[in-house]
C-alpha cells in the first residue's frame, strides 16, 4: 500500500517514486489507514471467516488499527455470528384449530357489502334533510379560541346523517335543511379527539348546503348478479360468494394455526439472536407502520409519535420474530428444502399487483438494493413452516361450556 502512494506521490526534494517509504508513511498515514480498512482487511476478514467456518451477521466493524515499520498490520474486527442450536422436535406437535365452516349468515353479510359497493345517490328534491341522507356542503370551521388560527375548510363533502363516524353536532345542526341552506354552529371536540388537530378545541362552523342525496341499494335479485359478476342468477353468485368465502376462512384458520405451531417451537427454544437482526426486525415493522398510515392518507410528521418507545415496546416480539426466521431456516437445512426461480417470480408478481408496479420494475429494485434473496429465504421459511403444519395433529378448539343461568 505504502510502494503504490510511493509511486505517484510529488513530495518537495524528491523525484516522483524516490522519496522513503517512513515519510510516505508519515505523511499519507490517515489515507492509508483509510484505503486499508476499505479494500485489504474486508477480504482478509472474508478468507478468516471461511477458514473458521463462522456465519456472520451483517457488517463486521473494523478497530484498534495498527501498523508500523517492519511490523505486521493488526486489528480488531467485532461482529455478530448466527447462533449454533440444537433443534427441537418439529414433527408430531399438537395444535388447535378453529371451525372454518361458512354460514349463511356470513354469505349474506358479503352479499350486503357488494350491495352497498354498487349503490348509487339520487338527489333527494322533495323534502328537507333527515336521518340516513347525505348533504353535500361546503364548510369552513374557525378557531372559537384562537382567532387566528388557520381554518379548516371543505369543499362538495358529503355528511352522512346520523351515521355512527359523523359527529353528532352536525347531524343534529344539518337535519331539516334544504340545498341553498346556511348553518353556523360550535363544536366542541373532546380532548381524545381521533383528528389530533382538533381535538379539545372548539371550531365555530359556517356551512353551505349544496345538496340533499340519498343512497339507493340495489335488490338482491338477478338483475344485481349480472350488474356485479359474470353470473346471471342471483343463485349463482350467492354459490360462488359461498364458495370464495370457504376458501378465504380456509386459508386464515390454517395462518393462525401455523402461527400457533411457529409461536410454540420459539417457546421450546432459548438461544440469543443477533441484535443487527432484531434491529432490522423493528426497522422493518416500523416500515409497515409508516405505510399503514399514509395508506390512509395521514402524513406521519403531522401525528405526535413517541417513535423510540414504539421501537422499545417493539423490540421484544422482533426478538421472536427472528428466533422463529432461525428455527425455520434450520428446519428447511434439515430437510433439504430448496425454493425456485419461478416461485421467486410468482412472489415478484404478487408484489407487483399489491403495489401496482410492473413486476419487472420490482424485481429491479429489489436486486439493486439486495433484498432479492429475503423473498427466497422468506419462501423457504413458509415451506418449512408448511411442513411442520402438515406433520402436527390438529384438533378443533375446545369451546367454553356455556354459563347457566341461575333462575
Amino acid at each position: 500500500m505504502t510502494a503504490q502512494y510511493r509511486r505517484v506521490a510529488r513530495i518537495p526534494g524528491f523525484r516522483p517514486g524516490h522519496a522513503p517509504s517512513s515519510l510516505i508513511r508519515r505523511r499519507f498515514e490517515e489515507d492509508i489507514r483509510s484505503e486499508v480498512v476499505q479494500t485489504l482487511l474486508p477480504k482478509y476478514f472474508e478468507t478468516a471467516v471461511k477458514d473458521q467456518k463462522l456465519s456472520i451477521v451483517g457488517q463486521p466493524h473494523f478497530g484498534d488499527l495498527k501498523f508500523a515499520e517492519d511490523q505486521p498490520l493488526t486489528c480488531t474486527a467485532t461482529f455478530e455470528i448466527l447462533p449454533d442450536f440444537e433443534l427441537k422436535d418439529y414433527k408430531g406437535l399438537d395444535v388447535e384449530k378453529e371451525p372454518s365452516e361458512v354460514t349463511e349468515s356470513d354469505v349474506t353479510k358479503a352479499l350486503e357489502q357488494l350491495q352497498e359497493r354498487a349503490a348509487t345517490f339520487e338527489v333527494v328534491e322533495d323534502r328537507p334533510a333527515d336521518d340516513g341522507d347525505y348533504a353535500l356542503v361546503n364548510y369552513r370551521g374557525s378557531d372559537a379560541g384562537d382567532p387566528q388560527a388557520e381554518p379548516v375548510e371543505g369543499r362538495d363533502v358529503m355528511v352522512h346523517l346520523a351515521a355512527e363516524g359523523t359527529v353528532a353536532d352536525f347531524t343534529e345542526n344539518l337535519r331539516g335543511s334544504k340545498p341553498g341552506d346556511v348553518r353556523e354552529f360550535q363544536v366542541a371536540y373532546a380532548d381524545d379527539y381521533s383528528t389530533k388537530s382538533l381535538a379539545g378545541k372548539t371550531l365555530s362552523y359556517r356551512v353551505e348546503i349544496q345538496g340533499i342525496k340519498k343512497k339507493v341499494v340495489p335488490a338482491l335479485d338477478d338483475e344485481f348478479a349480472k350488474s356485479v359478476s359474470e353470473f346471471k342468477a342471483i343463485e349463482e353468485l350467492k354459490a360462488k360468494v359461498s364458495e370464495n368465502l370457504a376458501e378465504r376462512k380456509k386459508h386464515e384458520v390454517e395462518a393462525r394455526a401455523k402461527q400457533k405451531l411457529l409461536d410454540h417451537l420459539v417457546s421450546l427454544h432459548e438461544f440469543p439472536v443477533p441484535q443487527s437482526l432484531v434491529d432490522s426486525q423493528i426497522d422493518s415493522r416500523l416500515e409497515r407502520l409508516l405505510s399503514r398510515l399514509m395508506a390512509q392518507g395521514v402524513d406521519p410528521r403531522s401525528v405526535n409519535i413517541d417513535w423510540q418507545k414504539i421501537r422499545e415496546d417493539s423490540r421484544s416480539e422482533a426478538e421472536k420474530d427472528v428466533r422463529g426466521s432461525l428455527i425455520l431456516e434450520k428446519i428447511a437445512e434439515a430437510e433439504g428444502l430448496e425454493v425456485s426461480d419461478g416461485e421467486v417470480d410468482e412472489m415478484i408478481r404478487d408484489l407487483a399487483e399489491e403495489h401496482r408496479e410492473p413486476p419487472a420494475a420490482i424485481k429491479t429494485r429489489l436486486t439493486r438494493e439486495g433484498n432479492l434473496p429475503r423473498i427466497t429465504q422468506k419462501l423457504r421459511n413458509q415451506k418449512a413452516l408448511d411442513l411442520v403444519y402438515q406433520n402436527a395433529t390438529t384438533h378443533p378448539t375446545s369451546e367454553p361450556a356455556p354459563v347457566q343461568e341461575k333462575s
